[in-house]
């Protein structure tokens, strides 16, 4: 074979080698995105919440690959869910009302699990996660009764769970939960967006909150 069929097959040999090369690094990014199963983990930060003491473990979700976005009815895939009801999970959002954070905390609910600086909490995402876990912790002990009383029932066609009970009492507060169960949805509730209690306890029915402890002395500790 003479030069000049020689420098005619070099381009088409590259042309090969390349096309070899795409094909083996489109392979290697082929990543499973399987969802491995709920386990129970101790977390440091994000997940976990500092109250009275102790330190609660929540539900986290194992993956193979991180960039799966399927969280089921686990403890993470609730506050997940519940945060970006409140604010398409923005830490950093403050509505009109003025309502702070992922999940748009009130400043006197604030105040009751022991944050008094809001620009510290508004700018400070552990610190939100903290006190979401704290707030849950102590609507869990002022609605144990009702828990225990109502959960597996049917009010306004929807059936009663732990975790919908939980999220209505973050929208309407503990109080406004016991009297719309108590009166069996005669005695509703709306905020100024109208969302109502039917809707969180329809939206938010049978999640995992069993890792929430009732605790009527919840408090955050401030160094998130």
């Amino acid at each position: 074979m003479n030069k000049k069929n020689i420098a005619k097959l070099v381009p088409l040999v590259l042309t090969i080698c390349v096309l070899i090369v795409v094909s083996l690094s489109l392979k290697s990014n082929n990543k499973d995105y399987t969802l491995l199963e709920d386990k129970t983990i101790e977390v440091q930060q994000v997940d976990n919440a500092t109250v009275s003491g102790k330190t609660v473990s929540v539900s986290s979700i194992g993956y193979k690959n991180a960039f799966s976005p399927e969280l089921g009815k686990s403890f993470t895939g609730f506050k997940e869910e519940l945060g970006f009801k409140e604010s398409q999970n923005n830490y950093f959002r403050v509505n009109t009302l003025g309502y702070l954070g992922k999940y748009q905390f009130g400043r006197s609910t604030l105040e009751l699990i022991g944050i008094n600086d809001t620009k510290h909490f508004l700018n400070t995402p552990e610190l939100q996660e903290k006190a979401f876990v704290a707030n849950a912790e102590r609507n869990k002990w002022v609605l144990r009764r009702d828990i225990k009383r109502f959960v597996g029932k049917s009010i306004n066609g929807i059936e009663v769970t732990e975790s919908g009970i939980l999220a209505a009492a973050h929208l309407a507060g503990p109080g406004g939960v016991k009297k719309y169960l108590r009166s069996y949805g005669s005695n509703g509730f709306e905020d100024a967006y109208g969302t109502s209690i039917r809707n969180y306890m329809k939206r938010f029915q049978g999640y995992d909150t069993s890792r929430i402890i009732a605790n009527k002395k919840a408090k955050v500790s401030i160094n998130a």
